[in-house]
């Protein structure tokens, strides 16, 4: 069976930054992140990060959300199905018997179900009683509820696949329904992820010493992704669905097409479920490299998963050298809408092909001075960086040592 290519034609996202590729670019060029305090989070004892980036806000149509069709939704479900309508809206799916026809699927993730249903669960087992779980309860909950309800939603009858693996969720979300349309399995994919933000995924990476927590009273000043003074990372929340489809099918409806995806790499350290390795993170970009049939040359700039941890920032940016050399331009964008989790691999995807068409690439805010242990590479500074090029590459990692890499190309 030949590989077909497989070519963007719809965008649909709900982020920190905005929700269309204008309001999203400006925002990037203002050079300003949307990190604020949480006021919210004070009341948490022993929670010591005490800021984060919500979406920004958006408004769910009536006549499609209602009390029926949301009965299964918690935020994490709303922010995925809203961003997928976005995006088959703009690929002119709506309605397409291609969308119900099981030749389309989705491809889709979230690091959990909405928190406050598991926390329904957690308060059953605390007190004994079942008081306050309905039949909905365990839906909203549920690792695959981002996937299932965009399913349902859409009538969409192919396959799924859901990818609930923390900060590679959107990623691997994009990957495997590449590779699904790529080996002739599906014609169409609805790929991406989603992720809400809430005070218990604070405190997991508090736990961790993970989280930023030293400019809690000037959030603007973090994170700090590869930056000598970083101290962690910051919360984000959003979502993003890619419509990706197989080339001869989108040109044969005339379809408008945005850009292409060309390779895709992903691997596990296999050693440890939080110490990178920049070896096995190398090599899944080795991955995406020869699956794209590209040379490192190729790739003027890498779009870093950059989450501005002590060791990520430093095994991520190794790794990125020993691929690349130390010509690559690199920035991260979680600089501007912190860490969306789930939704990172997507959101971070749409924005790079957003300023490859725009042939200026955002510099990574906050990074003032980088720190000697990362890796040398051309890290982009105030200003940002213009740059024609025809291929660039997204990177994200996440617990379990999972590694992603996909390529994306400009059309």
């Amino acid at each position: 069976m030949s590989s077909k290519r497989v070519v963007i034609t719809g965008i649909g996202a709900l982020s920190p930054l905005g929700h269309d590729a204008e309001t999203v670019m400006d925002s990037l060029r203002a050079e300003t992140n949307k990190v604020q305090r949480m006021a919210e989070w004070a009341g948490y004892e022993g929670l010591n990060t005490q800021v984060g980036v919500p979406c920004a806000p958006f408004e769910l149509p009536a006549d499609r959300y209602n009390r029926k069709t949301m009965r299964s939704m918690g935020r994490v479900a709303q922010l995925a199905t809203r961003s997928a309508e976005l995006a088959l809206q703009q690929a002119g799916l709506i309605g397409d018997p291609l969308v119900t026809s099981g030749r389309m699927g989705v491809s889709f993730g979230s690091s959990s179900g909405t928190p406050s249903a598991i926390g329904d669960f957690g308060r059953m087992m605390t007190v004994k009683s079942i008081e306050g779980i309905n039949a909905n309860t365990y839906v909203k909950m549920m690792s695959h509820t981002a996937t299932v309800n965009i399913a349902v939603f859409f009538g969409i009858t192919g396959r799924i696949i859901t990818t609930s693996s923390a900060c590679t969720s959107g990623s691997q979300g994009l990957g495997y329904a590449y590779e699904a349309i790529k080996g002739g399995r599906q014609v169409a994919m609805l790929a991406g992820g989603a992720e809400e933000l809430d005070a218990t995924q604070a405190a997991v990476f508090d736990t961790l010493f993970a989280t930023s927590t030293k400019y809690n009273d000037q959030p603007r000043l973090t994170p700090r992704p590869f930056d000598a003074d970083r101290d962690g990372l910051v919360l984000g929340e959003g979502a993003c669905t890619f419509v990706l489809e197989e080339y001869e099918h989108a040109k044969a409806r005339g379809a408008t097409l945005l850009g292409e995806i060309v390779g895709y790499g992903t691997n596990c350290d296999g050693t440890h479920v939080t110490q990178p390795q920049s070896a096995t993170m190398a090599q899944a970009m080795r991955l995406a490299l020869q699956d794209a049939v590209l040379d490192g040359a190729a790739i003027p700039y890498v779009n870093a998963h950059g989450t501005s941890t002590d060791q990520g920032d430093v095994a991520e940016s190794q790794g990125t050298h020993s691929v690349f050399g130390s010509g690559v331009a690199i920035s991260s964008l979680k600089s501007y809408m912190g860490h969306t989790l789930g939704a990172c691999g997507a959101l971070e995807a749409w924005m790079t092909l957003e300023m490859m068409k725009a042939g200026w690439f955002a510099p990574t805010l906050n990074l003032q001075r980088v720190d000697p242990r990362c890796g040398e590479l051309d890290y982009i500074l105030a200003g940002g960086r213009k740059l024609q090029t025809e291929f660039a590459m997204t990177n994200n990692f996440a617990f379990g040592g999972i590694n992603t890499s996909l390529i994306l190309r400009r059309l």
